[in-house]
């Protein structure tokens, strides 16, 4: 047969989109609904960033970050016992959290998987994920204050520790649970025990996703009111080296002198807020971009 006598078969005509106009008016009212909460939600942060910014820059001097807080009613003074005992008492409660949270987080990813304890280790630390920190405040009070008969800042780092455990035992066993198992298999073949597989291969994996979880832990942490309340308080000065006694933080400085009437005391609470602000938020951009590479890796 001729090739120029072959029939062509005609396209087919198109068809009418399928779409109902009700779906297309219903479509657009969600995204312009949803564009317009965006725009709430980013208007209201922005406000609340730039009052921030504005009155805690005019609070900033030197004398901020080497003068102990002043007494009612008395001008100047700094903030530098407060930054101390916060950073002493959030390194302390990482210290403790850090080596629960990741062996917590192995055990599940690595030993306990579908057994009837990781199940309920898992459903005890969605538990501590949830609960109010307040509440974890007045536990520690019971448990620790009340026996020792003081405020203290070993407290006020064991309700930090509680308060971040289970930030590291999810976030490790999530990041353990993305490794090949080929992996683990490999170093089985190789006749590594299970110990020398975990330490040698999945936590060197994982390890980037571990300190993200650390860092985004200490984040947590570092701007905690409630739980300080009712563990280390408040002092106005030095704090001594044993930690008993009030133990001067920011988060409860910021509280206690945001109510206050003297307005030397109001400054240096927004000053106080800006420091937490700017430390948390370089905490997430370290734990964001930083080590973001190495995950890749």
């Amino acid at each position: 047969m001729d090739a120029t006598n072959t029939l062509i078969p005609a396209a087919p005509p198109l068809r009418a989109s399928r779409v109902r106009p009700s779906r297309r008016v219903a479509d657009k009212l969600l995204v312009g609904a949803s564009t317009a909460a965006t725009l709430v939600g980013i208007v209201v942060l922005g406000s609340i960033l730039a009052m921030l910014i504005i009155e805690g820059v005019k609070g900033f001097s030197p004398l901020l970050f080497t003068e102990p807080t002043p007494g009612p009613g008395s001008d100047g003074g700094g903030i530098a016992n407060a930054i101390l005992g916060s950073l002493v008492m959030t390194v302390l409660g990482i210290l403790v959290a850090t080596p629960i949270g990741v062996m917590a987080g192995t055990y599940l990813a690595e030993y306990g998987r579908h057994s009837k304890l990781a199940d309920l280790i898992r459903f005890l630390n969605d538990i501590l994920l949830s609960a109010p920190s307040i509440l974890i405040g007045l536990f520690v009070y019971t448990l620790m204050v009340r026996p020792m008969g003081s405020y203290s800042g070993w407290a006020g780092a064991v309700a930090l520790a509680i308060i971040a455990t289970p930030v590291i035992v999810r976030t490790t066993e999530d990041m353990l649970r993305l490794v090949p198992a080929t992996l683990r298999e490999a170093g089985a073949a190789l006749g590594a025990p299970p110990s020398k597989v975990i330490t040698a291969i999945t936590w060197r994996g994982a390890s980037a996703g571990i300190v993200t979880g650390i860092i985004l832990a200490l984040a947590r942490i570092a701007g905690e009111t409630a739980p300080l309340l009712f563990t280390a308080l408040n002092n106005n000065s030095w704090f001594s080296s044993n930690l008993m006694g009030g133990v001067p933080n920011l988060p409860v400085m910021i509280y206690q002198f945001a109510l206050s009437p003297y307005a030397n005391w109001q400054q240096l609470a927004w000053a106080g807020a800006l420091l937490i602000t700017v430390t948390i938020l370089a905490l997430s951009i370290v734990a964001r971009f930083v080590i973001k590479p190495q995950r890749a890796r």
